[in-house]
């Protein structure tokens, strides 16, 4: 059995963190940006753009978690950790594919113009103001929660990493696989 994950969900789990900071970051900083400004425009097309990318990401990592086996912790984790570990990525993966889908409904169903990477996107005909409000106010609530699942994440891994010293952190490190 492999000890690290295959090159291509190394690579995606790691442009995924990158696009998740470019995304929190784009709109946090917002707030700093004259609205109807170039700044405030970048900042959002750039905040809309990573969110769409974390979505493809996404159900591209999830088709490749279903098609490779994780390699194996090893020494073994217990049962329990090993259910925390899949009920924090299960959220993780929900969170980052809904939060990108109802930020993006909000935005065609607003029926205003808006851009992914600088290229203006389809509205709906008959805008529903309504549902577009309602989608950005869940995305708005469960975007907090990223924040809460990335740090858990980071801390279970850097946990099992320097007090369980086992390989759960490394199987996911880019480099090179031992023994080859």
């Amino acid at each position: 059995m492999r000890e690290k994950f295959a090159a291509s969900q190394i690579a995606l789990h790691w442009l995924t963190f990158f696009l998740i900071v470019i995304a929190y970051s784009t709109i946090e900083l917002r707030g700093f940006a004259q609205r109807g400004s170039w700044q405030g425009y970048t900042l959002i097309v750039t905040h809309f753009s990573a969110g769409a990318t974390v979505l493809v990401i996404m159900l591209s990592r999830l088709f490749l978690r279903i098609r490779h086996r994780s390699p194996a912790i090893l020494p073994p984790a217990p049962r329990w950790q090993t259910g925390l570990a899949h009920l924090t990525h299960t959220l993780i993966y929900a969170l980052f594919i809904s939060l990108p889908i109802l930020g993006l409904a909000s935005r065609y169903l607003r029926g205003r113009d808006w851009w992914l990477f600088g290229l203006s996107m389809p509205v709906a005909s008959e805008p529903n103001v309504d549902l577009s409000d309602t989608l950005i106010d869940w995305h708005e609530t469960l975007a907090p929660l990223g924040y809460w699942l990335v740090g858990l994440h980071v801390v279970a891994a850097l946990f099992h990493h320097y007090l369980l010293k086992d390989n759960t952190l490394m199987r996911m490190m880019p480099g090179q696989r031992r023994g080859r």
